[in-house]
This record gives structure tokens, C-alpha cells and sequence, in this order.
């Protein structure tokens, strides 16, 4: 989702193939067909609840690590007043 919003927002975001938006755009688009994939090979209707446990525990996984080391790796988090997207006239 971070790299589909980005690529139709014309934002850069770190991928491994680049930063522009039309990239952004293209793998945020191939990993949420990878994602229905996996759906579907899942058989989630067949086994809810370890499909919403697994669910669970990936959201806490991605959770801590952008808690902690971030989509641009270990430093600060910005500033409040200092964000270039809430200075725009």
C-alpha cells in the first residue's frame, strides 16, 4: 500500500529498483497481485482462523519494524514543522 499511494501521489519512496512514483506505482500494484495470489492459494475461507492470526502477526511484524527502523532505515523521524508536504502554496 505505501508504494501504490505514493506512485499515484507522485511521491519518491525507497524501492529496490528506485524511488520515483511510476516505480512506486508498478510495485505497488505487483504486490498487491502477489497478495491476491497467496489469498487464493490460501484457501482462507477453508481455514479462517489461522489465516487472521497470520494476518495478525504480520501487521505486528511490519508494525515494529517501521517503529523502530523505519522505511529509510535507522535516524530521526522528522520534525513536525520541518515536513516539505505541509509547506506546500
Amino acid at each position: 500500500t505505501p508504494h501504490f499511494i505514493k506512485g499515484i501521489t507522485k511521491e519518491h519512496f525507497p524501492t529496490p529498483f528506485g524511488s520515483g512514483p511510476l516505480i512506486n506505482l508498478l510495485a505497488g500494484w505487483a504486490l498487491y497481485g502477489i497478495a491476491a495470489l497467496l489469498a487464493i492459494a490460501a484457501h482462507i475461507s477453508t481455514h479462517p482462523m489461522p489465516a487472521l492470526a497470520s494476518a495478525a502477526l504480520g501487521v505486528l511484524v511490519i508494525g515494529v519494524f517501521h517503529a523502530t527502523i523505519g522505511a529509510f532505515g535507522k535516524g530521526q523521524a522528522p520534525k513536525p514543522g520541518n515536513d516539505h508536504r505541509l509547506n506546500r502554496q
